[in-house]
């Protein structure tokens, strides 16, 4: 079974250099996924507020709610 062209790690062990693919773009994976973790977040947040005024808007009846500043008007202590 052949290793590759690597025939005894005695002392050569520092010439192999990484072993795994794209050596060397550790960091800006890292700034790629962090910038991408953030704009997720910002993204979902904008998404869950459109939703949340959509809800508000079709379950909330204007009527009660202007009964209640109404009634809040005549006595603020309720």
């Amino acid at each position: 079974m052949s290793t590759g062209t690597i025939e005894n790690f005695a002392g050569t062990i520092s010439e192999i250099g990484p072993m795994y693919p794209f050596a060397g773009w550790e960091m800006i994976f890292v700034l790629f996924g962090f910038a991408f973790w953030i704009g997720w977040h910002v993204w979902q947040i904008k998404i869950e507020n459109r939703e949340y005024k959509e809800e508000l808007e079709k379950n909330v009846n204007k009527e009660i709610l202007k009964r209640v500043f109404e009634r809040e008007e005549k006595d603020p202590g309720v």
